[in-house]
């Protein structure tokens, strides 16, 4: 069967002034929960952390794009700037708290006082736009906010699934692939899997490679399996991966690694996605 990917403009949130709210709303409910964790227990999903560690990271990812985004427009040397003079980490959880929560407030004023094509710097060449930035930051308090509840164990909250559905996108598109630069070679391979959301009528179809190359600042060398959606029509999937939105999105970002997704064609296929699952996002 021939298959293509649900294009950008048809997604939920396609107008990205829309992420704010969500952002808002999730960054809400991350403090309440994070809040109730001790503040010593690792989290699950994210094992190096504590739960202030995690309070923390998600204090600071929203201190700085708050800066980033009221402007003025940066260049590389500006971003790297803004983020040197990030504040101390704050003693007690107390203090952590209210530096998060004015984290927050000042990013979501950011992003309400601009609209979605503004020129912002971002770490994506390709999209130097606030809406860039409202979009993205929607989705890592999601994620941030699941972390959240799974440290302080208790049952994680419904993920709306119009928001889902676009994480499954923008991770696709933007999170997993090829870097930003010329330095990564990439080795497509015969395996082509069809990832579908059985509640929101979203699908994309991903070729599965490696890529490989030396990055030119750390010097590391890399080798890892990832997926490019590939928008043609005429390709053949040769496996399937389908669940609703929030199932696929969590699990995609290893947030959920026991739930009902419905596998289909061949099982290499599968092995491979689930190893650039598990590789998580850099």
């Amino acid at each position: 069967m021939a298959t293509s990917s649900t294009p950008r403009d048809t997604l939920p949130y396609a107008d990205r002034s829309g992420f704010v709210d969500p952002l808002a709303v999730e960054s809400a409910r991350f403090r309440e929960v994070v809040a109730a964790a001790d503040p010593a227990t690792r989290v699950p999903s994210c094992p190096d952390w504590s739960a202030d560690d995690l309070l923390w990271h998600l204090t600071e990812v929203q201190l700085f794009w708050a800066e980033i985004c009221r402007g003025p427009v940066l260049d590389d040397a500006g971003a790297e700037a803004v983020e040197e003079s990030t504040p101390q980490r704050p003693a007690g959880r107390t203090a952590l708290l209210d530096l998060s929560a004015l984290a927050t407030d000042r990013l979501v004023a950011a992003l309400r006082a601009g609209a979605p094509t503004d020129p912002t710097w971002s770490w994506l060449a390709p999209d130097q736009t606030l809406g860039f930035s409202m979009r993205r930051q929607a989705h890592e308090v999601l994620v941030h906010r699941v972390d959240a509840e799974l440290v302080a164990g208790v049952d994680v909250s419904p993920v709306d699934p119009a928001l889902a559905a676009d994480g499954v996108d923008e991770l696709l598109r933007v999170m997993w692939g090829l870097p930003d630069r010329d330095w990564a070679t990439w080795v497509p391979s015969d395996q082509v899997i069809r990832i579908a959301t059985t509640d929101t009528g979203h699908a994309w179809t991903a070729r599965l490679g490696r890529w490989h190359g030396t990055g030119p600042e750390s010097g590391r060398e890399f080798d890892e399996a990832t997926a490019l959606v590939v928008d043609d029509e005429e390709v053949e999937a040769t496996a399937t991966l389908s669940g609703t939105a929030a199932e696929l999105d969590l699990w995609l970002w290893s947030r959920a690694l026991h739930t009902a997704l419905e596998r289909g064609g061949d099982p290499a296929a599968h092995v491979v996605l689930e190893e650039v699952a598990a590789q998580g996002v850099q």
